[in-house]
């Protein structure tokens, strides 16, 4: 049989629960179900990293973000990284990226964490020798995707890019994004930038930070420049009527915050739609420290309510967010429908592995916050993975079915290896969940591993905060650098993780029994390459 072709769909900031096929009562999305249908919906999928770029590097990578290196927004991924895109590359396949990337920055904005000054009298550390590696990440290729970049004439990314071979390229949020869309949109509206951004955006009642109406029709938004592109890209593909195998990654901005789904899509649902998230409505949770933090900067009118992180929330808000992301959503789900459509049409569905997952989540509402932050709670950690094969392969004879098996995001690059015959490259973390897919439980991990750094300090944790978790089949602990406190969570008794265990005396064997554990995985995650050259 021919090698089959990929498709990976990926959107930003999607909660597992918050899709049709993953039992949401409002929420509808009958195209991403219909992938779900054709194959297998995972219940237990984590992320590496709770936050875009060092998830999205995992992704490509396999590997954790200690070991590649992005272990917080504003790193570049080295250029010196080995993708699983590469070695599909190398094997024969035609590689494409359409959308987001976000393996570079793109704000333009400067660093918030800077290397501390020197002591009084003390020569300081230049150049290259400032850090502990040369790795050259302020060169100007590592500039590919900032607003100085795409201000250039003609602009245009270098390619490979991380091993894509063709890319359309979407950078920032909302509707005043960057990259390849933004010469798209002028050309079918010349007025277009006169239509972005809050200051630009139609009337509306919302009270909820950062919800924006925007006068870009839904045919202009950013999703639909992402679908039209990759409809292009198959249509390419289907006419050179030749053996070359594809591996397309569809990657939406939204439904990332700022609250801004176009056209219908905004009025689609309504805040009343959605309950009033359970911290709201309990009076014995006491938050974390870091938690208890974020709440009090709102409080105290500290918070900035335009951050791209966690803030605290009003009950009214959070059903306004809901009800404004379910549409961002919705648009999403139509656009991917038409892909699908256009990948029958083009005769290449049934030799085509479709995947839809996101590179991490969102507390909209949930412990009284929005967005996410140092927050590790299953709403950030958990997103959703479906996997669905080509029609009779014999490594999927599950359909509509669902996985309870624990799965990662550095599991993906590994399973799409797996399915082509690819051998993985020394040092990819991951493993493959074809076993599971079969349908083989066993097969899946004992526990995720997620790894958590900022830039941004928290005055809880007294500094930027460093987080590294174990969720396994009943419990969650996170362990927090630089201060006595930590999470541990019962998930079995408490799933909304509201009853933080970890001074509960009770609990000592088993908080003890989950740092061996943790120990164990961070060994177990130790950069393993360069391989040796030779015996010493």
């Amino acid at each position: 049989m021919a090698r089959p072709n990929f498709i990976l769909f990926i959107t930003d900031q999607h909660r597992a629960d918050w899709l049709g096929c993953n039992g949401h009562p409002v929420v509808r999305t009958p195209h991403i179900d219909s992938i779900a249908t054709a194959g297998i919906t995972f219940d237990r999928f984590y992320v590496a990293s709770p936050v875009c770029m060092p998830n999205r590097s995992s992704l490509l990578t396999g590997r954790m973000p200690s070991v590649h290196g992005v272990r917080a927004n504003g790193t570049p991924l080295s250029s010196s990284a080995v993708t699983f895109v590469d070695l599909l590359g190398d094997a024969g396949y035609s590689t494409a990226l359409v959308g987001k990337s976000h393996l570079q920055t793109f704000t333009g904005m400067p660093a918030l964490m800077q290397p501390p000054a020197p002591k009084p009298g003390y020569a300081p550390a230049k150049g290259e020798h400032a850090e502990a590696i040369r790795h050259g990440l302020r060169r100007t290729d590592y500039d590919q995707e900032s607003p100085n970049h795409w201000a250039k004439p003609n602009a245009r990314l270098s390619l490979p890019y991380y091993g894509f071979g063709h890319v359309d390229l979407v950078t920032g949020h909302g509707d005043g994004v960057d990259g390849d869309y933004r010469a798209w949109l002028l050309a079918r509206e010349p007025n277009a930038m006169q239509m972005i951004g809050a200051e630009h955006q139609l009337p509306h009642d919302y009270v909820c930070p950062q919800a924006i109406r925007t006068r870009l029709p839904a045919e202009l938004y950013q999703t639909s420049y992402i679908a039209e592109r990759a409809r292009a890209f198959i249509e390419a593909h289907a006419k050179q009527k030749g053996d070359q195998p594809f591996f397309l990654m569809v990657s939406f901005p939204d439904p990332h915050h700022p609250f801004n789904p176009p056209g219908k899509y905004w009025d689609m649902y309504k805040p009343d739609q959605f309950p009033v998230p359970e911290a709201f409505r309990r009076n014995d949770w006491t938050p974390p420290p870091h938690v208890a933090a974020v709440i009090a900067e709102r409080e105290q009118g500290k918070a900035n309510l335009a951050s791209q992180f966690s803030f605290s929330t009003t009950p009214r808000e959070a059903q306004e967010a809901a009800a404004l992301t379910a549409g961002m959503i919705a648009l999403i789900d139509d656009s991917i429908g038409t892909v699908l459509q256009t990948l029958q049409d083009a005769g290449l569905g049934d030799n085509t592995v479709r995947m839809f997952t996101a590179d991490h989540g969102e507390h909209l509402g949930d412990h009284r916050l929005l967005l996410k932050g140092s927050e590790q709670y299953a709403q950030v950690l958990r997103v959703p993975f479906v996997w669905s094969d080509t029609p009779g392969h014999k490594g999927q004879t599950r359909r509509h079915a669902r996985a309870g098996a624990i799965g990662s995001t550095i599991d993906i690059p590994a399973t799409i290896l797996d399915r082509a015959e690819i051998a993985p490259f020394v040092g990819m973390q991951g493993q493959s969940l074809l076993p599971v897919i079969a349908g083989d439980d066993s097969k899946g991990r004992a526990a995720a591993f997620v790894q958590y750094d900022h830039q941004r300090p928290n005055e809880a944790i007294g500094g930027v905060p460093r987080i590294h978790t174990l969720v396994d089949e009943r419990w969650r602990m996170s362990l927090f650098d630089g201060v006595e406190w930590s999470e541990l969570y019962d998930l079995k008794t408490d799933p909304g993780e509201f009853r933080n265990l970890w001074d509960d005396p009770a609990y000592r064997e088993v908080k003890s029994h989950l740092m061996e554990r943790l120990l164990r995985i961070e060994i177990a995650h130790v950069d393993r390459v360069p391989m040796p050259t030779g015996r010493a």
